[in-house]
């Protein structure tokens, strides 16, 4: 069980990964996510769910090796194993017939955007995608949006492919009734974008992924201010009305740890993980 059947390296320092959990992939849906846990001096961590094929009993993950615990993952091999793989948890896109739905989607979580995207379509919605990168080597997963796209369009940074910046969303709400709005991305990309649905009343759902650790409600860690109520990620979201979302206070928290987490990936890529575990012994 958790075995890689696909490692594939999709950009610099992003994977892709097909793991063999069918009674996982049997139940996801576009919006669910899974915790895993590489080993078992391991963290709990959170990754969005990309894909699932039920009749190999596979479901696609994929990742930035940013941290100490998404290189361990993308270290691993085909063939490896993952010591937990808890799925699927949190609440399902919400897929209906909505019109023309404008889907947002920037870096790594392009890919799980692609998993609703795709949902969007079946069920005859309008889709017009939009996919950004810091810059054109680490966009990903451009040929599979436009595959279940009626129109997309390409946004980068540093203006090194497509659009740069945001600003040019403006023109195509401008041009075309725009039904409902979907973002999955950073959090400074997903703020930008609530900013510019928002005069136009368009009712935009953001995936939000603050710090996680049991994803079943229990730690609180995952809380996140929406419409001034506290809610938890894990089991009241991960999507959330993204004109209530406190960003403020989500941009303060996500920040909580971000020191201990670059002193411990570095360790790590320096050090390695036997000289780690020498020194914590």
């Amino acid at each position: 069980m958790n075995n890689i059947v696909v490692n594939k390296e999709l950009a610099p320092k992003i994977k892709l990964f097909d793991i063999y959990a069918p009674e996982v992939a049997a139940k996801a849906k576009p919006g669910n996510f899974v915790i895993l846990r590489i080993d078992e001096k391991g963290e709990r961590f959170p990754l969005t769910i990309a894909g699932i094929d039920s009749s190999s009993g596979t479901l696609r993950l994929v990742f930035n090796e940013v941290g100490k615990s998404t290189k361990k993952l993308g270290n691993l091999l085909e063939g490896d194993e993952v010591l937990d793989l808890v799925g699927p948890l949190g609440n399902a896109s919400e897929i209906d017939d909505f019109g023309n739905v404008l889907c947002v989607g920037g870096g790594v979580l392009v890919a799980p955007l692609h998993f609703i995207a795709s949902a969007l379509h079946r069920t005859g919605n309008k889709v017009i995608t939009i996919i950004g990168a810091r810059n054109k080597n680490l966009l990903i997963f451009e040929d599979e949006l436009k595959s279940v796209s009626d129109e997309l369009y390409v946004t980068t940074d540093d203006g090194s492919k497509g659009y740069s910046g945001l600003d040019f969303v403006k023109e195509i709400l401008d041009q075309k009734n725009i039904n409902r709005a979907v973002a999955m991305g950073p959090v400074a990309m997903l703020k930008a974008v609530c900013e510019i649905t928002k005069p136009y009343n368009i009712k935009t759902m953001v995936a939000l992924t603050p710090i996680m650790l049991d994803g079943t409600g229990m730690c609180g860690g995952c809380r996140v201010s929406v419409d001034g109520q506290t809610k938890f990620s894990c089991v009241d979201g991960p999507e959330f009305d993204g004109h209530q979302v406190d960003w403020e206070l989500l941009s303060s928290r996500m920040r909580t740890y971000s020191t201990e987490e670059r002193i411990s990936s570095l360790f790590y890529e320096v050090l390695g993980e036997e000289r780690l575990r020498i020194g914590s012994d």
